[in-house]
């Protein structure tokens, strides 16, 4: 009989399949966004296939009514369940008006929606970490309860943004998650040429904090870890670097030409699918069977449905909007 592992960490059923559905969706969502692109109808993707798991489990981690969550590009689960909705996805994708995240300026995946307490990023990587630092340092002066969670790729351990950022959060004990989501490519250098030591979270004890890495396929151990992290934090023992290792199934991003991969090791990547991992786990329980996962995929389709035909069809931003934000109105 299979452990009931969600149950020990404080899960409840109704939780987990919160969890596997916010998966579900990133992926069909990220999928849709593909097609779109491919059809030439949105202009750029950039993935979070393989890594919904690392992504969904952390966000439950946390306190989604007040922590503050600084996405990379690819977390597209993390803001899913931050409360940013499929229809908030769509109209970034196509670039349009009522887009949450910029009115239509950013390239998607460029997440920001100040309400979900969703800080915005810029393209260039890792800029997000000392931000993350800089809220948390702000959060303790003004002796606020919340924790600054950010996450970046391995590629982005390497920038000197994350090693001041990491420096600076330990030397003042500030309420700070690091996760690396290392999906093993830095667009396409692989691991062993970025890295001398392949653990990132190794990292972690140059600067006087907490470093461990789990797999980034299992939910419930990243969920575990970064609730660890979470409480640490808030108790005001300062930061931790947590390590999810991952893996994306599809290119760095839809202008990407990944011939550099064997297809025979993304095929083998893609046996270990975290959704479908999970999903098992969830049957193996009694608390997914045909029937249910029928219906969870016909109700996230629907949303994926309505999300994209409501994107299509919505205005654009007009042109003399353009330099709205960028220079002062009187």
């Amino acid at each position: 009989m299979t452990e009931n592992r969600h149950k020990s960490l404080g899960l409840s059923d109704r939780d987990v399949i919160e969890m596997y559905e916010t998966m579900l969706l990133a992926r069909k969502l990220d999928e849709r966004m593909w097609l779109l692109n491919r059809s030439g109808k949105i202009p750029f993707v950039i993935s979070c296939q393989g890594q919904e798991a690392a992504q969904v489990g952390a966000a439950f981690a946390l306190d989604r009514k007040k922590d503050y969550v600084l996405p990379y590009y690819r977390d597209l689960g993390v803001v899913l369940a931050f409360g940013m909705t499929a229809r908030d996805i769509m109209l970034s994708g196509f670039a349009k008006a009522e887009d949450p995240n910029s009115g239509g300026r950013q390239m998607p995946g460029h997440f920001g929606q100040k309400k979900n307490r969703i800080v915005t990023q810029s393209s260039p990587v890792t800029t997000q970490v000392p931000h993350a630092v800089g809220i948390a340092l702000a959060g303790k002066m003004e002796k606020k309860d919340f924790v600054s969670f950010v996450t970046f790729g391995e590629g982005s351990s390497n920038q000197g943004d994350f090693h001041e950022g990491a420096n600076f959060a330990s030397v003042h004990k500030l309420p700070v998650i690091f996760m690396c989501e290392n999906n093993q490519y830095a667009i396409s250098v692989p691991i062993e040429e970025q890295l001398g030591n392949p653990r990132v979270s190794d990292r972690a004890i140059g600067y006087g904090m907490p470093g461990v890495t789990v797999d980034g396929n299992d939910p419930l151990a990243v969920y575990e870890v970064v609730k660890e992290a979470a409480d640490r934090a808030r108790r005001g023992e300062g930061p931790s670097l947590i390590e999810a290792v991952v893996y994306r199934f599809t290119p760095h991003s839809s202008d990407d030409d990944d011939r550099y991969r064997a297809p025979e090791e993304v095929k083998k990547a893609k046996e270990k699918d975290p959704i479908a991992t999970f999903g098992q786990y969830l049957k193996e329980l009694g608390l997914l069977d045909v029937q249910k996962e029928k219906e969870v995929n016909g109700h996230v389709m629907q949303i994926v449905n309505e999300a994209t035909d409501y994107a299509e069809n919505a205005p654009y931003a007009k042109p003399e909007d353009a330099l709205r934000y960028v220079y002062g109105e009187e």
